[in-house]
């Protein structure tokens, strides 16, 4: 396996099932970065059920921003970095940059807010294509459906959807998962 794999799909697809998959198949040490933050019980529920499936030796590492220093922590030992899940991370670096108020935000500040973001996710690939590590990065792909009714959510889809296209152009495969198969499209 290459430097950097993104894993996509809708949700309940089987790709953090599928990206837990290829770190398994890695046989080395692993660090698996959540970046949800359980807020209500329908999410902990999920996050339960993911910790429940994950290997007991595999670390664990909850946080959303200033990632790209996972790849120089020293007291544990992993070769493979999955990082599960993009989308979520992009909606939480949203609501602490802008709050919940998305109704007044104008396009400079739209802009504004997508460049941190971006700037975010480009930090942590560019230690990731320095290290030697595996990174795996799960993700949603939320483009295929129809226009959000709100605006909160619409430029939630065209951050995300640009984030992931972003990512995709720097990875060196790029897996669409449906229905619980993985199709290899990079």
């Amino acid at each position: 396996m290459k430097n950097i794999v993104l894993v996509t799909g809708g949700a309940r697809s089987g790709k953090s099932s599928y990206a837990e998959k290829l770190a398994k198949e890695e046989k080395a040490g692993v660090l698996y970065i959540a970046t949800s933050i359980p807020f209500d019980d329908e999410m902990k529920d999920r996050v339960k059920k993911h910790k429940e499936r994950r290997p007991s030796n595999w670390h664990t590492f909850e946080g959303y921003k200033n990632l790209k220093h996972v790849f120089y922590n020293e007291e544990i030992h992993f070769d493979t970095i999955l990082l599960d899940c993009i989308t979520i991370m992009v909606t939480n670096l949203m609501f602490d940059i802008s709050g919940d108020n998305f109704d007044d935000l104008n396009a400079e500040a739209i802009d504004s807010m997508e460049k941190e973001i971006l700037q975010e996710v480009a930090d942590f690939l560019c230690e990731a294509e320095k290290s030697t590590k595996t990174v795996i990065i799960v993700t949603n792909e939320i483009g295929a459906g129809i226009v959000p009714e709100y605006k909160m959510a619409r430029v939630f889809r065209d951050i995300a959807g640009r984030v992931n296209q972003y990512i995709a152009s720097r990875a060196q495969s790029v897996h669409l998962v449906v229905c619980g198969i993985p199709i290899k499209i990079k």
